[in-house]
């Protein structure tokens, strides 16, 4: 693993000795012909959520370290110069979105902005509150956002559970860039942590985690498609195409709702997706859907702990297969791939939670 000096004097000025750090063991994960995998910052605390602004500063979410981060590549080598902590001590800061020199950051219950945040990432200015009229429940709180072709800002509340029916939760909504005219956009969605418009449809495409609690086979997650405002997905009362739900089931039938452009695995917890719009992969790979699949936590042989790869056609996913895996050894896992993120380059940037680092997978035919 390579550690620029940079990057290495950065680790030290914040106590953090390099030498210490745990090298991941990258020769375990396999990936098709031509692509490589190497670290591009390591010591990332709980890295999960990943926005890039324009002048090319990579601010990064977490959970439960409280804390974003911005990383520099000063050099533009493909490695990480500096790894600097812009706030702390906040509430599960997982979401993170960059827009007209701001950061935004979601809390749970709320969405804060960072103003010119890149001209004071080591003097940060105190946070705007943009909106905190949004739930305060842990379960599922933590939010992943995005701007969205609209130019507004996506923003998800996850369900207060694992299965319920509570007004208000388990929606997608949308509101302006200043916190106003919030509305809700989707419906029937218990917890999705990750989502993207295609871009040449510029329509919203995003994950879906399914119910616990079904045995180990069922229900699947979900990648779904939502077109237009208004549409409903099913949760709580059906999972999948159509598989009812034992509690909620009986209130409705699953042909009253949309279902997923393509069942996942089930339990492999996907989150983070993207799609391709790079240039340096293959033309198969153009305009198709890379996602995070954080892993299975309650299944008795665990599955997931990769990124998939989704082939559409159209407006209709018709393949879903494996891209890079390896994270996963048996029924144990050194990783949990959470979010990706497109470079200028064309190369991909994965964030893990579990090993604390943020890898480049790169294609050199």
């Amino acid at each position: 693993m390579k550690i620029s000096k940079g990057l290495l004097a950065s680790l030290m000025l914040t106590g953090i000795a390099a030498c210490n750090a745990a090298e991941p063991p990258l020769d375990r994960i396999k990936l098709p012909p031509g692509f490589k995998i190497g670290v591009y910052a390591p010591n990332i605390d709980g890295a999960r959520s990943m926005a890039l602004s324009p002048g090319g500063t990579l601010f990064v979410g977490t959970r439960g370290a409280g804390k974003v981060h911005a990383i520099i590549d000063r050099d533009r080598d493909n490695t990480a110069d500096e790894i600097i902590t812009i706030a702390e001590n906040l509430n599960s800061p997982n979401g993170v979105a960059f827009r007209d020199g701001a950061l935004y950051v979601a809390e749970i219950g709320r969405v804060l902005r960072f103003d010119n945040i890149e001209s004071r990432l080591k003097n940060p200015p105190a946070p705007v509150v943009v909106n905190d009229s949004f739930p305060k429940e842990q379960h599922h709180g933590w939010k992943f956002i995005r701007f969205g072709p609209d130019g507004k800002l996506y923003v998800p509340i996850g369900a207060p559970c694992n299965i319920c029916d509570e007004p208000g939760y388990a929606v997608i909504t949308r509101m302006d860039a200043d916190g106003k005219n919030l509305e809700i956009f989707a419906r029937g969605v218990r917890n999705t942590v990750g989502f993207d418009w295609h871009p040449a449809t510029r329509e919203l495409w995003f994950t879906d985690n399914g119910r616990d609690w079904m045995g180990d086979n069922q229900p699947p997650d979900e990648l779904n498609y939502a077109p237009r405002k208004g549409m409903h997905f099913g949760y709580p009362h059906c999972h999948g195409k159509d598989i009812a739900d034992p509690e909620f089931g009986k209130q409705h039938k699953c042909g009253e709702f949309t279902p997923p452009a393509m069942p996942l695995g089930p339990h492999v917890a996907s989150l983070g997706m993207r799609f391709y719009t790079g240039a340096m992969f293959p033309e198969k790979y153009r305009n198709q859907i890379f996602i995070a699949e954080h892993g299975s936590w309650n299944r008795s042989v665990k599955i997931g702990y990769r990124i998939t790869l989704v082939q559409i056609e159209g407006n209709r996913a018709v393949k879903y297969q494996p891209f890079a895996e390896g994270w996963l050894q048996g029924n144990s896992a050194w990783g949990r791939p959470v979010d990706i993120q497109i470079m200028p380059d064309g190369a991909l940037l994965i964030s893990d939670d579990a090993a604390d680092v943020i890898y480049r997978i790169s294609y050199e035919p």
